[in-house]
């Protein structure tokens, strides 16, 4: 009996070191050792406190593709892992991982913390992960954070996601034929005003009815 408590104790300690040294595969290979380690100890963190781990992992990958050091990838994935901290507190109880990874991404672009909770109020429920990334990607059109941010927020509650997608499509389609980024927005909102009043799709308006971008 006591053989069998010793060889029970020793196999519990092995299972458990297994657990504390467990790797992540895709990192195998891509990080050197040392900085493969850190970043599963920051993965194992965020795993504990029910953050995503695959955002903190495509960084990883991603520093690895450029070739960045191993201290830079390090710090890379510790920032994304504290912006998703900062997303998932900002956006409160029921958040999903898509939320989160958005949310994160928006703060990254210039959104405050106070303006993800805003946008969780304003859409009563809905999931905020397309307004956050459309958020995202204004500014990197060029629609300055807080043009980007005001106009999410304004259209929060009262757009579907596709009209969300449509705003995006239509801004980047102006900024290509000539417009400035804000010019694009601005036309986008002028051309929304009565469709929404009305009801109807406030980006909706096909391309070949649409009049081109205004200059600036």
């Amino acid at each position: 009996m006591r053989r069998v408590v010793v060889g029970t104790f020793w196999l519990l300690v092995a299972l458990a070191a297994g657990r504390a040294t467990a790797q992540e595969p895709r990192l195998v290979g891509r990080l050197p050792d040392q900085t493969r380690h850190a970043v599963e100890a920051v993965l194992d963190s965020a795993r504990a406190t029910g953050l995503p781990t695959e955002p903190l992992i495509d960084r990883a990958l991603e520093g690895a593709t450029k070739g960045a050091s191993g201290d830079r990838i390090l710090a890379a994935v510790r920032r994304l892992r504290a912006d998703l901290a900062a997303s998932r507190n900002a956006l409160g109880a029921g958040v999903t991982s898509p939320e989160i990874s958005a949310g994160a991404s928006a703060l990254r672009a210039g959104a405050r913390p106070a303006d993800l909770t805003r946008l969780r109020k304003l859409q009563s429920g809905q999931p905020v992960t397309v307004p956050a990334a459309v958020l995202t990607d204004l500014v990197a059109l060029g629609v300055p954070p807080d043009t980007a941010t005001m106009a999410v927020l304004a259209l929060a509650g009262r757009v579907k996601d596709s009209e969300y997608l449509a705003l995006r499509r239509n801004v980047e389609r102006d900024v290509a034929l000539g417009a400035t980024p804000v010019a694009a927005l601005e036309f986008q909102f002028e051309s929304a005003g009565d469709r929404l009043t009305s009801g109807a799709s406030p980006f909706g308006t096909p391309a070949s009815s649409r009049p081109g971008p205004r200059k600036p």
